[in-house]
């Protein structure tokens, strides 16, 4: 099963998929839909004879039932196929260090790019694994076509063995996931699914059911603008103003010195000019009051700032992006329970998670399909160091087939 995973992955990383949040269309960018052609092609080809890419992107598909049971759940398994516009995604050229012996891996297309043992020490136990990276001149693109990739053999599997016995089981590959658009047009009713999982993870094992509620913050300020040279006690500089805001953000409470379930305030874009400036801010945190706490606070500096600047004016937009699946999923603890459980049997030591961000399972799970996510095998994901190893993958898959075994089992 790892070649075929791995052999199918690394024919999906070379296809270029970056979203693009500038743009207003579902999806963001027309060059997703490629990679959803051919994962509708295979799924055809596999025999799975619903499949289709929809005019949004998606792609569907239905693995049809192999029990005589009618009460088993419908289950979808869902993994998204763009990648993040933080680093480029265009000419991925993947590697495969075969049976690695520890140690730092230089990549081989920027060799100041290096992927240390002190940094990722999950590389500890890869020991002997093909790890795959890019050649460190792009991203890899694991985030998410691991994922993919492991529903897809998993599909295949599943339809060269009807002897094992599972329930419906549902394929939904979106677009624009990081970009926070993931699932807007995502047809509940078409899907027909009772819960569903993400194979969105990182390390081997994990099982993730909570992670940050999340909103954006837009501050639009107007300035007064003045000729420089007439400016003594009358211009109120945009751009200043903006600046003094910026440096008034907590320190304690950045992404980069936070961890664990501490959330942040995190500055995502500025520009301006001397009439006026925007900020753009991202704001997390595990908790709605959490959330909510850090935005009055984000609120108080732009005041406390624009008190200096009598004749300025700015509008603060707060818009919610996604809340913590938690609230959601433990009405249902069968369904992190039965991910637990399959983990375990699939030959690893499970463990619960918290993501610090957020997947197309924190807005599905609200939308009424409530959706943990469980590990796709990435690292270092939207960088040119991200690495993905094909036993990981592999055992990926094997949870997948045993989670539809469990809840047909149980049903």
């Amino acid at each position: 099963m790892a070649d075929s995973v791995t052999d199918r992955f690394l024919r999906y990383v070379v296809i270029d998929t970056q979203s693009d949040a500038r743009s207003p269309t579902q999806p963001s960018t027309e060059k997703q839909k490629n990679l959803g052609r051919l994962l509708a092609e295979e799924l055809l080809a596999i025999g799975v004879t619903d499949a289709h890419l929809d005019e949004h992107g998606y792609v569907y598909g239905t693995i049809p039932a192999t029990t005589s049971k009618n009460n088993v759940p419908v289950i979808c398994f869902t993994a998204h196929m763009d990648t993040a516009p933080d680093f480029s995604g265009t000419g991925v050229k993947p590697q495969v260090v075969k049976n690695y012996q520890g140690g730092d891996i230089q990549l081989v297309g920027d060799r100041t790019q290096v992927i240390r043992v002190s940094e990722h020490p999950v590389l500890k136990d890869l020991v002997g694994h093909d790890i795959v990276t890019s050649d460190g001149t792009t991203l890899l693109g694991a985030d998410d076509k691991a994922g993919i990739a492991e529903i897809m053999s998993a599909a295949e599997f599943f339809i060269n063995n009807p002897d094992i016995k599972h329930g419906a089981i549902r394929i939904l590959f979106t677009t624009d996931e990081e970009i926070g658009r993931g699932v807007d047009k995502v047809d509940l009713k078409k899907l027909g699914a009772d819960f569903g999982y993400t194979m969105d993870g990182e390390t081997a094992g994990t099982i993730e059911d909570e992670t940050f509620s999340a909103d954006a913050v837009e501050i639009a300020i107007k300035g007064v603008a003045m000729h420089p040279g007439f400016a003594y006690g009358k211009m109120e500089n945009a751009i200043r103003i903006a600046g003094a805001i910026i440096d008034r953000l907590p320190k304690d409470q950045a992404p980069e010195t936070t961890k664990g379930r501490d959330g942040f305030i995190h500055p995502t874009g500025i520009s301006g000019v001397m009439e006026k400036a925007n900020l753009s801010f991202i704001v997390r945190d595990f908790t709605e009051e959490g959330l909510k706490t850090k935005e009055a606070l984000l609120e108080k500096i732009t005041n406390d700032v624009m008190a200096g600047y009598p004749g300025s004016t700015y509008t603060f937009t707060v818009k919610e992006q996604y809340c913590n699946m938690k609230v959601v999923l433990d009405r249902h603890p069968e369904i992190v329970e039965y991910a637990v459980e399959a983990i375990r049997r699939a030959g690893m030591e499970p463990v619960r998670g918290s993501i610090r961000g957020g997947t197309d399972g924190s807005r599905l799970s609200f939308m009424g399909l409530p959706c943990p996510n469980i590990f796709a095998g990435g690292h270092a994901f939207h960088s040119p160091l991200e690495f993905v190893s094909s036993q990981d993958m592999e055992k990926a898959v094997k949870t997948i087939v045993e989670l539809a075994r469990l809840w047909e089992e149980r049903a």
